[in-house]
């Protein structure tokens, strides 16, 4: 066999390895129906039930959080700014993955979980944050897990902006966060009617 073969079956095989190994940053097709989600995503929905059996926030109240916040885009980051229009200044913030955790709580969550592996981009661990910031939510400003609204706004406002009711003058973030509990209900009815919850 000569060097070119050789070669190039050794790309192949790599290419072919790095496919088996690399993350689907894509979301799911239908977002609006979470029984046709967790068919496309079953990986999704056993994340999402962990999570659920650890810190007590129920799947749908998940799944709300990461469609307002990535739409289930696993590599979701914040649009780049630009000074007069053109010349570009970064990213808006660090935020990132399907959680869109920014670098200092991602840090926080992996020290106070010991999980120094997680991944933003890795769905489990994405709602695995998601539960850890939650139960937070409940313990520092008393928010029930199962009230998707006041979740979302602690989520995004942080638990000491939440407290100090930073988000009351803030009615795009309103709107949003009625939109994360509306769906939250909406989730929640489809996978009753599917055998799901």
């Amino acid at each position: 066999m000569s060097s070119v073969p050789r070669l190039a079956a050794a790309v192949l095989a790599l290419s072919v390895l790095a496919a088996c190994g690399g993350r689907d940053h894509a979301p799911p097709r239908n977002l609006d129906d979470a029984c046709a989600l967790a068919d496309e995503r079953p990986a999704y929905l056993r994340a999402m039930r962990d999570t659920e059996r650890r810190w007590d926030v129920p799947v749908p109240v998940q799944m709300a959080i990461i469609h307002a916040e990535s739409r289930f885009r696993g590599d979701a980051r914040t649009p780049h700014r630009y000074a007069l229009g053109v010349i570009p200044m970064g990213r808006q913030s660090s935020a990132y993955g399907y959680s869109q955790a920014l670098d200092g709580t991602w840090e926080e969550y992996q020290s106070d979980t010991r999980n120094r592996r997680a991944s933003r981009d890795d769905i489990r661990d994405a709602t695995d944050f998601i539960g850890w910031y939650s139960s937070l939510s409940a313990q520092r400003n008393g928010i029930p897990p199962t009230d998707a609204r006041n979740l979302y706004l602690a989520y995004h406002e942080g638990h000491t902006g939440y407290a100090r009711g930073s988000y009351q003058n803030q009615a795009w973030l309103l709107r949003v966060a009625d939109r994360v509990a509306d769906r939250a209900v909406m989730y929640d009815t489809q996978l009753r009617a599917c055998g799901r919850r």
